[in-house]
């Protein structure tokens, strides 16, 4: 038996990630709003098809994240990442600023 339990071993590709839970969820979208403390609105816009006449129809879902350094401005690119409630409404932080929008 002692050879049977040494020739079953698992490498790292085979090992479940964050303790067999799925990854959490990440989307990109634009800061529309950040006139909160260290909390920003992020807009998603995602495409979907009309199911009677096929055409494509642009959707946006407004997301807060939370926003540690104040570093996001409005018109910039950002990932967000799914977190435990923070708040009422905050279920999202910023995990990098993808690009900076323009500023005037």
């Amino acid at each position: 038996m002692a050879e049977n339990i040494s020739d079953h071993s698992a490498t790292a590709e085979e090992a479940p990630k964050f303790g067999g839970q799925s990854p959490r969820t990440q989307k990109v979208g634009r800061v529309v709003s950040d006139k909160m403390e260290k909390t920003v609105v992020v807009a998603v816009d995602y495409v979907r098809r009309h199911p009677l006449y096929h055409k494509r129809i642009t959707r946006t879902s407004k997301f807060m994240a939370h926003d540690e350094q104040n570093e996001c401005k409005p018109g910039d690119l950002v990932r967000i990442e799914e977190i435990k409630p923070m708040s009422k409404n905050k279920r999202w932080v910023v995990r990098e600023v993808v690009e900076r929008g323009v500023r005037v």
